[in-house]
């Protein structure tokens, strides 16, 4: 079809199958649960190993959020802590330097907006990725405020990330208490003695070693660590 000079091309009807993506699907009934969790409270608390989904659940709930326009944000946040050995400064803005921690996270949404509009929405700001260390001062709303591997925040982290939260924003606080890389103690820990003590309406989804979906071999090893309590 044309009108004057200007082509015009009508979208294809397998083209516009392929961007409507199916809903989330939960691949055993503690993902489930986290999902519905998510549809019915402004926070959620989920804790387990890796490999579980729980990082891959929430990123890509925040992606759909976005794309349906019921938020204008997705706040990324993780503590800077390294699991092994340090390499050093990385370098570049303080954007570039936070990046690499936010990968597993970033690399969900882009799978689920896709590459392009994942770039424009974080030149527009409307993804972004908060280090803790640039947080105090800040609000927000309107938003979905991702914190991940949370056990490596201390108590006063934790404090600080949940008192910058406003109106119409869906947190999830999301980590694997075994895993702590604190010589201090730590602030998903905290958190949740807090909810147990106060009976706060805050939900927390835990997931074990039978909910682990990545492999096979993850399951294993994960089992074996657990047996032998390292």
């Amino acid at each position: 079809m044309s009108f004057g000079t200007a082509e015009i091309i009508e979208l294809q009807p397998k083209f516009i199958a392929e961007r409507a993506l199916p809903p989330i699907k939960a691949l055993n009934p503690t993902q489930a649960e986290y999902l519905a969790a998510l549809r019915r409270h402004a926070q959620v608390v989920v804790v387990g190993p890796a490999g579980t989904g729980k990082t891959w659940i929430a990123a890509t709930y925040a992606a759909d959020l976005y794309r349906n326009g019921r938020i204008d944000k997705i706040i990324l946040t993780r503590p800077n802590v390294p699991c092994g050995r340090p390499l050093g400064f990385f370098p570049g803005t303080l954007e570039a330097k936070f990046a690499p921690w936010a990968t597993p996270v970033t690399d969900a949404i882009k799978d689920r907006i896709g590459k392009a509009a994942f770039e424009i929405a974080m030149k527009r700001g409307d993804i972004e990725m908060v280090p803790f260390e640039v947080m105090r001062g800040r609000s927000w709303r309107d938003a979905f405020v991702l914190l991940d591997e949370a056990q490596n925040t201390t108590p006063a982290e934790m404090k600080m990330f949940l008192t910058r939260l406003g109106d119409n924003c869906t947190t999830v606080i999301n980590g694997d208490v075994s895993q702590c890389d604190l010589d201090t103690s730590s602030g998903l820990r905290t958190a949740l003695d807090l909810i147990a003590a106060n009976g706060l309406p805050v939900p927390v989804i835990e997931f074990t070693a039978a909910d682990i979906v990545r492999s096979d071999l993850c399951a294993m090893w994960v089992k074996a660590f657990d047996e032998a309590r390292l």
